[in-house]
């Protein structure tokens, strides 16, 4: 088992789920609400981007599912804040979202990013829970 292998497949779930959920933002922000689904028009390309959103958690999913084989929970778990404070600073960063910068939530943001580094800070090494078969 490699902590580096199980490090990049937690990094490519948080960016997989970052971009569904900003894909899924978008597109909601497009879309009709469902009770009007039957007599508005539908944007084919807000559809798309939900389509494509769900395909990203899905793919998501089955990148932290294999971060979970290498990489200690604990680690591993406070590696997924890393997508609260990405999908924040980029919502706000790009004016698709329209988002408003707030200096609290900016520092809630902070202290995130303070908590996975310093639970991140130590040196960890992958624990061996399976037995090779």
């Amino acid at each position: 088992m490699s902590l580096r292998r199980g490090l990049t497949f937690a990094l490519g779930s948080v960016l997989l789920g970052s971009a569904a959920q900003l894909g899924m933002r978008w597109s909601m922000t497009r879309l009709p609400s469902p009770e009007h689904w039957q007599t508005a028009p539908i944007d084919p390309t807000a559809v798309v981007v939900v389509l494509v959103a769900i395909l990203a958690y899905a793919l998501s999913m089955f990148s932290w599912l294999a971060a979970l084989r290498d990489v200690p929970l604990g680690r591993a778990y406070s590696l997924l804040s890393i997508s609260y404070a990405l999908v924040y600073l980029l919502a706000v960063a790009l004016p698709a979202f329209n988002e408003e910068f707030s200096l609290s939530k900016s520092l809630g943001v902070a202290l995130v990013i303070l908590g996975v580094i310093t639970i991140n800070s130590r040196p960890a090494h992958a624990s061996n829970l399976r037995s090779d078969l």
